[in-house]
């Protein structure tokens, strides 16, 4: 959108004949823009602040899979104090424009409050072939980092990328104590959550993050009827109105603390 006003206002001034419909391109992106000013501090939840703050890594195969999966449990944790951060392991250039989608997973990661994303380009379809770098680049995150729990993809997955970052996950977070796997909508009916997090009030949030994927839209599960099915699903099986449900591979209750 800055892009666009700032094309249009050069073209009022470098093109003349022009300027009326440079101004009205003006007008509808200062419009936008102030509407986007007033619409997104909505969506973020006044969160009362943990006492003690934890680090949260999550990891995803595409651009979009933290949003749809786990986005909402990652602008809670973010809102109440606890450092995010995320590692998405492919540009998604065989289901879309890379250049595209890397600028939406940053967008979509900076509104749940993700403190850092790193984008690799590991070839999507066939993650399953760049396995050792992919454990190399986690474990190199993991150093740095040092986060209290990771979260991935489950190994109950149709989607071969899934099976490739949790497999990658799993052998580069082998001395991890606090590992959970999401659900994606990829997902077996062997999936089985037994940890859940109330996403009461983050509802729109997940759906406004997973909207900024543009690039993917019109896929059935992008859609907010679907996430919110879903949401509200999960949230009937521990008697809240919306969850998102996560399979423990182990975890440490001292390392959760307040999460």
């Amino acid at each position: 959108m800055g892009a666009l006003l700032m094309g249009a206002l050069l073209g009022c001034v470098l093109s003349p004949e022009y300027l009326g419909w440079c101004a009205v391109v003006v007008l509808l992106c200062g419009a936008a823009l102030v509407v986007g000013f007033l619409v997104a501090p909505t969506l973020r939840i006044d969160h009362a602040m943990t006492a003690q703050p934890r680090r949260v890594l999550a990891i995803g195969a595409h651009p979009d899979d933290l949003e749809l999966a786990c986005g909402a449990t990652l602008a809670k944790l973010a809102d109440a104090g606890h450092e995010v951060r995320a590692m998405v392991m492919s540009n998604g250039s065989k289901g879309g424009d890379s250049s595209v989608r890397v600028s939406e997973a940053s967008s979509g990661s900076e509104f749940m409050g993700v403190a850092k994303v790193q984008v690799h380009d590991f070839r999507d379809t066939n993650l399953s072939q760049h396995g050792q770098e992919m454990v190399q680049a986690i474990e190199a995150f993991i150093n740095e980092f040092q986060p209290d729990v990771v979260m991935t993809h489950s190994g109950h997955d149709y989607h071969q990328d899934h099976q490739a970052v949790h497999s990658a996950t799993m052998r580069a977070a082998r001395r991890h104590s606090s590992i959970l796997c999401f659900e994606s909508p990829s997902a077996t009916r062997q999936f089985n959550p037994s940890v859940f997090v109330d996403i009461a009030g983050y509802v729109d949030v997940k759906i406004h993050a997973v909207s900024m994927h543009r690039d993917q839209r019109g896929k059935p599960y992008m859609s907010a009827e679907r996430v919110r099915s879903l949401a509200a699903f999960r949230g009937s099986q521990v008697k809240t109105s919306y969850a998102e449900g996560f399979e423990p591979v182990r975890l440490l209750g001292s390392a959760v603390g307040e999460f």
